[in-house]
């Protein structure tokens, strides 16, 4: 079976060729994730679809942390499930590059074929709290990854348990104790164990510092900064907060509604945004020294985010965009290239006079 399995991935990699960019590791292309739900009470209207990702081509490169952001309900984490396969994507590809510069679709994949990309492409949750079952050890939560994966068991993954603790700042002796005796930012810690206990290539951090105190976001953020450059990890960011964004990631994808409506550096997103939806959220920045409070016009958004199951026609955005034009009304835009290696979802994108912010 195993022999089968293996000459099945050899075929799917050398159907998929090698890919157009080597330093991609994970190429989404035109994927989409739709959800029917029914209306009413319990569910038991009519049907209706829920577009919640649609149609988004990204390129996660090796080495590079790159942030999805938007606001509640705008797709990024239903993304980042689809990445770990959580979710079967309704339709689209994601291109994966192995070790051996093979690229597989793990969307098209069973269950069984995806078994072993599972220990390459990990997540740290949002809650350590809920994420952590009570009734288990750290030995346990820690190890399990490596007992579904056959990869250790016995000493060994007692050993290997001890490396992951010290790797996140934990004494080992504490792999004994349960998670109630831990604090919410030891909590987080033990879940990035669990995360790269399997010697993952990518991992998917879905808010994974919004639960914690703003004390000890800091510290969090530094020892993921920290573990990718000790590890050559690779992070996608799931973020609302921009200010954790700019901090941590090299590149941002924003979100709206379900679709990416500008991708750029860091540095160039923050400095010029090209979207009038990013702007809006880059204004919404606090500012740190009081004697610039009030320098900065803030930009209301009117009106609440569309129903995903109901779009509005045109731009998605236009119904609550400040610098909506009839065109908008009705023709929807492209995700245009723009200089220096960016892309924005407006037709003025290149024409807009939109507000940035100072970087730290």
């Amino acid at each position: 079976m195993t022999a089968v399995r293996s000459e099945r991935e050899r075929s799917d990699a050398s159907a998929l060729g090698t890919g157009s960019d080597p330093e991609a590791l994970l190429d989404i292309r035109n994927l989409s994730m739709r959800f029917h739900v029914g209306r009413g009470f319990l569910g038991m209207g009519a049907r209706m679809t829920v577009n919640a990702v649609s149609d988004v081509n990204l390129t996660v490169r090796r080495g590079e942390t790159l942030g999805l952001v938007g606001e509640s309900g705008c797709g990024k984490t239903t993304l980042g499930r689809c990445i770990l396969r959580a979710y079967k994507p309704t339709s689209g590809e994601l291109r994966y590059r192995r070790e051996d510069g093979a690229v597989v679709d793990l969307a098209t994949m069973g269950t069984r074929q995806l078994r072993p990309y599972r220990r390459q492409i990990r997540t740290v949750f949002q809650d350590p709290n809920s994420s952590l079952n009570p009734r288990m050890t750290l030995l346990q939560i820690v190890g399990e990854p490596l007992l579904a994966n056959d990869l250790a068991r016995g000493e060994e993954l007692r050993e290997r348990v001890a490396e992951g603790l010290r790797l996140v700042g934990l004494r080992p002796e504490y792999m004994r104790r349960y998670p109630h005796a831990f604090s919410g930012g030891e909590r987080q810690r033990i879940g990035i164990a669990r995360a790269l206990i399997t010697g993952p290539r990518l991992v998917v951090a879905d808010e994974a510092v919004s639960a914690l105190d703003v004390s000890v976001r800091s510290q969090i953020l530094n020892l993921l900064d920290d573990l990718q450059e000790q590890l050559g990890l690779t992070y996608v960011f799931v973020s609302h907060d921009l200010s954790v964004i700019q901090h941590l990631c090299s590149r941002v994808a924003v979100m709206y509604l379900g679709r990416i409506v500008e991708e750029a550096t860091t540095d160039d997103l923050f400095e010029r945004p090209r979207h009038p939806y990013t702007e809006t959220l880059l204004r919404a920045l606090p500012l740190p020294d009081p004697r610039l409070r009030g320098s900065r016009k803030r930009i209301p958004l009117r009106g609440e985010v569309p129903d995903p199951a109901s779009p509005p026609a045109g731009c998605t955005f236009h119904p609550r965009c400040p610098y909506a034009q009839e065109r908008c009304d009705t023709e929807e835009p492209a995700l245009l290239p723009l200089r220096s290696r960016r892309t924005a979802r407006c037709h003025y994108a290149d024409t807009l006079d939109l507000e940035g912010v100072v970087a730290d």
